[in-house]
């Protein structure tokens, strides 16, 4: 079955720091990225887990991913996204 057919039962966190995280800018509204596109190889990871970017204790940008495949991810953070609208 395809990674983004899986979706998890117990949804997990994934967080990644900010000054370290690259990603692709798939939709920004206001400079800020509201889909991004990301690495995310790790197999515990599923389509309906959580991503979490920090910058300290400073949430950059918290959204679901809705799309795992071939050891990339896609996530929406529609409502507060501080991530510059960039391809990294």
């Amino acid at each position: 079955m395809p990674d983004e057919q899986r979706v998890a039962n117990n949804s997990q966190t994934y967080v990644a720091n900010a000054e370290e995280f690259q990603f692709e800018t798939l939709e920004q509204q206001n400079g800020q990225a509201t889909v991004i596109r990301f690495r995310l190889e790790d197999p515990q990871y599923h389509a309906g887990d959580v991503i979490v970017v920090l910058s300290g204790s400073e949430i950059h940008f918290h959204g679901m991913i809705g799309q795992v495949a071939d050891g990339w991810a896609v996530a929406s953070d529609h409502r507060g996204s501080l991530l510059a609208a960039t391809i990294q």
